[in-house]
Parts: C-alpha cells; structure tokens; sequence
C-alpha cells in the first residue's frame, strides 16, 4: 500500500543505543499523538489475545550529523512542517513538564536537536530529509 505521507524520523548518529531508542520512542508518541487516525485497530492472535493498535503506516529511522540535522530543522521550518524534536538537555529530565520547560528555555536557532521527526507529504519528507542516511 502507498501512502501519500511519510513518517521519518531522524536521529544524532553519534548518540548511545540506548539513546537512540528513548529518542524513537518519543518522537513517534508525538505524532501519533498528533494525529489518532494513525492508529488501526488491536491486534488478535488465533488464540483470541488482545494486543495494542500500531500505527497505520510505515517508519522510516534516518542518521545524520548535527550539522544535517540543523539543516533538516531549518528544511522543515522554512516549509512549516510539524516537528517533534528530542533535545540533548531532554536526556536530563525525568518528566514531560520538565522537557517542555528544558526546550522553552532554549531559543530556536540554539536547540541541541538529537532527534525529530516528521509526517507531512511524501515529496516533502524526502525533500526535507535529503542527505541523512537509513538508520543502520
């Protein structure tokens, strides 16, 4: 199936495992959050087990440096994309409140970006992401 949206994620490349994970997981929860209709149905298995929905539609994990991450952000802005973003101050914070106030105090052109993620028009994405790499 084609969708015309696309879901990219785009992460620091130089961060820990760990990290990268706790970053995906974030970033994802901010656009499904965003958008509910992403969401399908619950899964059941043939013994008749409930599983939580997943999102309607493919992920794509990109890599980058921090300076192409910088440029995907400014990509993004400059075509008022929707962004998630995940900041390196974030990873000392133990609470949403406490992350929402760690990137209001931070001026946009100053934000240590390790992560964001998109969901916008597929041409847009590809557009806006030009130049990271898949996730290896």
């Amino acid at each position: 199936m084609q969708f015309d949206t696309k879901i990219a994620i785009v992460l620091c490349e130089e961060l820990l495992t760990w990290q990268k994970l706790n970053v995906t997981a974030f970033l994802m929860s901010g656009i499904v959050g965003q958008d509910p209709g992403l969401i399908g149905e619950p899964y059941r298995d043939a013994d008749g087990n409930s599983y939580r929905a997943l999102a309607i539609q493919p992920v794509i994990v990109l890599s980058a440096g921090d300076i192409l991450i910088r440029r995907i952000y400014e990509r993004a802005m400059g075509r008022d994309a929707w962004l998630s973003i995940y900041t390196r101050q974030m990873f000392a914070t133990g609470h949403d409140a406490a992350n929402r106030t760690a990137v209001s105090e931070v001026a946009a052109a100053d934000l240590d970006l390790v992560g964001l993620a998109l969901r916008e028009d597929r041409k847009i994405v590809d557009k806006i992401t030009k130049g990271a790499k898949m996730h290896p």
